[in-house]
C-alpha cells in the first residue's frame, strides 16, 4: 500500500511547484519544479512530485540554501501576485521561525569572527595569493 498523501477532495488544489512559484518561495516555475525534483519539498512528511496536489491545510517543508522553512498552506493559488498576496497563502510554524533566526544570527556572529581586509590587494598581494592558493613557493 502506498504511504503517499492524496487528496480527499476538500477544498481546491493546485500544482505545488505552481503553488511555491506563486507563495514566491521560488522565482520561476522552473526552479521551484528543480527544487521539487531534487527533493528538497516535503509535503506532508513524504518527498513531493512537481504534479502534486496542494490544498488548505497540508504543511510543506521546503530546503533552500542556509535556509529551511516549515509552512502550513492557508490558501491555494495558482497566479503570482504582489508579495502581500503572497504572504498571505501560508504561514510559517513558529519552531521554524524561531530555528531560522537562530540559523541567521549565527551566519552574523561568524562573519563578525571572520579577518576582513582593509583595502584591496595591491598586484604584487594578488600574485602572492594566487601563488599561495595554487600551492607554488610564495617566495
Amino acid at each position: 500500500m502506498n504511504d503517499a498523501p492524496r487528496n480527499t477532495g476538500a477544498g481546491p488544489t493546485v500544482r505545488i511547484d505552481k503553488w511555491l512559484w506563486a507563495a514566491r518561495f521560488f522565482k520561476t516555475r522552473s526552479l521551484a519544479t528543480a527544487a521539487i525534483k531534487g527533493g528538497h519539498v516535503e509535503l506532508d512528511g513524504h518527498k513531493a512530485k512537481a504534479s502534486a496536489a496542494v490544498r488548505a491545510g497540508q504543511m510543506l517543508k521546503i530546503k533552500k540554501p542556509e535556509q529551511v522553512f516549515d509552512v502550513e498552506i492557508i490558501a491555494v493559488s495558482d497566479k503570482r501576485g504582489p508579495a502581500s498576496q503572497a504572504e498571505q497563502l501560508w504561514q510559517e510554524t513558529p519552531e521554524s521561525q524561531k530555528r531560522r533566526e537562530d540559523e541567521a544570527a549565527e551566519r552574523r556572529a561568524a562573519r563578525l569572527t571572520m579577518p576582513r581586509p582593509t583595502a584591496r590587494p595591491d598586484k604584487k598581494s594578488r600574485r602572492r595569493l594566487r601563488r599561495f592558493k595554487q600551492g607554488e613557493d610564495a617566495g
